[in-house]
């Protein structure tokens, strides 16, 4: 699979972890920065993974920081990116499942590292469940968001 990933200062180790544990599982990595704890501005890291997952450059995005939080909505930002913000193995489930994820939000302050393998092995490997869910997604897409 091929997959981007981008953090800011405070998701900057974990991201080096990841990044290794992917290119070792034989994932092709595109290594968007930060290159080290030298305090930056995340949408500068985040946004371009987005842009390339939806642009289908990548198969995939993961994005980090201190909390998620940011990251996730700069990611969001991009027509075409589902970036979840996973704090759980279960989370990240159904974010494949339910909403199709094709990016992934990490908050490095907020996971001890065992939770964070675990929830990279579920949403690299879990399917998008489609059926009801494909018609939620389309609305996302929709000027206004889908709503009246």
């Amino acid at each position: 699979m091929r997959i981007g990933i981008g953090s800011d200062h405070a998701g900057f180790r974990y991201k080096e972890r990841i990044r290794e544990l992917l290119s070792e599982r034989g994932h092709e990595v595109r290594d968007f920065g930060t290159d080290s704890t030298e305090s930056v501005d995340y949408p500068l890291f985040c946004r371009p993974v987005a842009e390339a997952v939806a642009a289908g450059e990548l198969d995939r995005g993961i994005v980090l920081g201190g909390s998620g939080n940011g990251e996730a909505m700069a990611a969001n930002r991009v027509r075409g990116a589902r970036c979840a913000l996973a704090w759980s193995v279960e989370s990240a489930r159904l974010s494949r499942e339910h909403n199709d994820a094709n990016l992934l939000s990490l908050g490095e302050r907020l996971l001890d590292w065992e939770t964070v393998v675990g929830i990279l092995d579920v949403w690299l490997t879990t399917p998008f469940e489609g059926g009801r869910h494909e018609r939620r997604i389309r609305l996302l897409d929709e000027p206004g968001g889908g709503g009246r």
